[in-house]
């Protein structure tokens, strides 16, 4: 299967193009930059580099969240039009379990723990561990404080390896829990679209219009709308 995906749920932005689970090519950038301007040019110039036809492509992935509420909005909108314009079928993969295929680089042993930072003192997360050479979900993707990750993790006992944009952060709590914890190493630490690539493999393709942003939790717009509603009463 030839799969392009998209990852665009954080800072970081990227697209890859697998065949078979065999990375054929990918664009990564964290420069800052909306991803508005840097999504579609950098799928464009893979396909070109590997010469590619669009129309060749079995699928199109993405990570539809959880994460940044912009950002997932911009890759599945992406996505879309891509899989509408050239008649293809759409795959949407968990951010969390498309980060989590970074863990191969794990010890073994050691607990994959995906971590966005959700802001609000909050993480996006997921476990998983790695079981015949693929990441095995422990936990479904969740919103929840330091405390609360901090808590479970230390009931589990394991040494933890940290992936993720939340990563860092999370690195630091756990330190100050005295729990054995470290990153991943710098080219994987990101979200990825070739991990976009490797979960879609075990999804089946669907119409486009089936695709929908995952957000977890309410927008801020969302939840300040809610607190005005709830004091006007």
């Amino acid at each position: 299967m030839l799969i392009l995906g998209i990852e665009s749920s954080a800072k970081a932005a990227s697209a890859a193009l697998c065949r078979d689970g065999e990375l054929l090519g990918q664009y990564f950038q964290c420069a800052g930059l909306t991803h508005s301007r840097t999504l579609l040019p950098m799928a464009e110039e893979l396909l070109r580099g590997t010469g590619t036809e669009l129309r060749e492509l079995d699928a199109v992935a993405v990570a539809a969240g959880p994460g940044s509420f912009t950002g997932v909005r911009i890759g599945v909108a992406a996505v879309k039009g891509l899989c509408w314009g050239a008649q293809l079928p759409a795959i949407g993969v968990s951010t969390l379990e498309a980060m989590a295929w970074h863990g191969l680089a794990a010890a073994p042993g050691e607990l994959v723990c995906c971590c966005m930072d959700a802001r609000r003192d909050q993480v996006y997360n997921a476990l998983f561990e790695i079981s015949d050479g693929a990441p095995a979900r422990l936990v479904p993707d969740r919103a929840l404080s330091l405390e609360q990750l901090g808590a479970e993790l230390a009931g589990m006992g394991r040494d933890v390896f940290l992936v993720g944009d939340g990563a860092a952060l999370c690195r630091e709590y756990l330190d100050e829990q005295g729990m054995r914890c470290r990153l991943s190493p710098g080219p994987l630490l990101n979200q990825s679209a070739w991990g976009v690539c490797m979960a879609a493999r075990s999804r089946e393709p669907q119409p486009a219009e089936n695709l929908l942003p995952v957000y977890l939790r309410l927008s801020q717009a969302e939840r300040e709308r809610q607190e005005r509603l709830t004091h006007t009463k």
